[in-house]
């Protein structure tokens, strides 16, 4: 390892912790301390906010807060309980699998009538794609845009007012 690279990595270590406190042990503290405010603990502690709610959540502090980074292990709405700990990304074959879960839920909602649970699946779909090319996956990530692309194509486009359906 080059002397640059050990200088960086020592920088990192350093502005994970203050004055030898990590960031984990200041959100908690600062919560308990009664700044409750996902955002404004992220600021204070140089910390993202998907970092500050795990941090949160994992302590038993907070629940609610969901975005990209969030586990989906932890229910956000009736449907969630259909794809936890249960989607994946390690290689092309858990993509599929997961893509292959996501569609038979997508159809049993849609032939149930249940846009909620659609909207959830298609969701899911897009979480895990963003995830995985995030993470230079793209051959995983491909999968599941493949999926939603299809399933925007097929979507029927309702006007409200007249009640008339349109492809598009």
């Amino acid at each position: 390892m080059s002397a640059g690279n050990q200088q960086d990595r020592a920088a990192k270590r350093k502005t994970s912790k203050v004055r030898g406190v990590a960031k984990k042990d200041q959100v908690i503290s600062l919560y308990t301390s009664g700044i409750s405010e996902v955002e404004e603990l992220a600021k204070i502690t140089g910390a993202r906010s998907s970092y500050v709610a795990s941090v949160l959540q994992k302590s038993g502090l907070m629940s609610g807060y969901f975005d990209l980074y969030t586990t989906t292990a932890h229910p956000m709405n009736v449907y969630s309980k259909f794809f936890a700990r249960r989607l994946g990304f390690r290689d092309e074959a858990a993509a599929r699998a997961s893509v292959e879960l996501i569609a038979r839920f997508y159809g049993q909602f849609e032939r149930a009538g249940d846009r909620a649970g659609q909207h959830h699946a298609l969701m899911m779909a897009l979480t895990m794609f963003d995830r995985a090319r995030w993470i230079g996956k793209g051959d995983e990530a491909d999968i599941f845009r493949h999926w939603l692309i299809a399933r925007l194509n097929d979507t029927e486009l309702i006007d409200e007012e007249s009640g008339n359906t349109g492809q598009r």
